[in-house]
């Protein structure tokens, strides 16, 4: 044994001796004692933090495995693909996800879509700009340079959907979710909302498969182009003028549903997804 081993080897014994020392004398002690008290909470919030910090490191592969099939089954279920039971990376696998630049409409060819995360993204003071307060419809703040659009593909790669993600304040919360889009870039298939903190039974019948429902076949823009699908209040008559832009508001809720009404607005005008749809869909 070399002699910098042996060295170690004796500070190590002697290390475990103080311990050693250190422990019977605090289990001496009476219980009511307040240095025994506070030595056992403090050993005790060690061992538990270093669980903790343990759990997290190993599981954290799993927690993003976890996360990324929600999102997955999230974007299946909007465009009324998920089945209970299904193999979720196998249904996905007709998308084809891509990044775009939202300024342009053009492809983002530099950024990596299976490693890019919008909603980070939008966080990041490099990879997003903020919105003057007349733009910012939706009151998120900040919007990113790119967002990710899965594209729906049947077996003879023609496009069935475009999958866009949307987001915007309703009363308590940032509403995160998906909007499906029919091959014509303006007729809606679903929505979803994967995120969301509003009121139960009020606000948070944003996740109420009836009132999603009520989304299918309502279609975008007018014909000057401008996005004008919204929420009213109270019900849609189908009889009535340009029912096809208008859907059920949310009972009691009128602030979570002015919110779902900006944030359509906000992403799919020309901030958001309106100068790639413009290219995806020209007129």
């Amino acid at each position: 044994m070399s002699e910098t081993s042996m060295q170690f080897a004796s500070t190590l014994k002697v290390w475990r001796e103080r311990a050693k020392a250190y422990a019977d004398r605090i289990l001496s002690l009476p219980n009511d004692s307040f240095e025994k008290t506070l030595s056992v909470a403090f050993w005790l919030c060690l061992v538990c933090a270093v669980l903790v910090a343990f759990s997290a490191v190993a599981l954290k592969s799993l927690q993003e495995d976890n996360k990324a099939a929600d999102m997955r089954r999230n974007i299946l279920e909007v465009v009324g693909l998920w089945r209970e039971g299904a193999d979720i990376n196998e249904a996905f696998k007709r998308f084809e996800v891509k990044v775009i630049d939202l300024k342009t409409g053009e492809l983002a060819k530099d950024v990596d879509p299976n490693t890019y995360d919008m909603r980070k993204a939008a966080k990041d003071f490099k990879l997003s700009e903020p919105l003057p307060r007349d733009k910012d419809v939706a009151s998120i703040k900040r919007k990113p340079k790119y967002a990710t659009v899965y594209f729906l593909k049947d077996e003879n790669g023609e496009l069935n959907a475009l999958v866009l993600p949307v987001w915007g304040y309703g009363l308590w919360s940032t509403m995160y979710g998906f909007l499906a889009l029919e091959p014509d870039c303006n007729t809606v298939i679903g929505i979803n909302f994967y995120d969301q903190k509003e009121t139960p039974g009020l606000g948070g019948e944003v996740v109420n498969p009836n009132w999603r429902a009520l989304w299918k076949g309502k279609r975008i823009y007018d014909q000057a182009g401008t996005p004008v699908l919204r929420l009213i209040k109270g019900r849609v008559n189908p009889g009535q003028e340009k029912a096809e832009f208008l859907v059920d508001g949310l009972a009691g809720a009128t602030l979570t549903s002015n919110g779902v009404s900006n944030l359509i607005r906000f992403w799919l005008g020309e901030e958001g997804y309106k100068p790639f749809l413009a290219k995806q869909c020209p007129k």
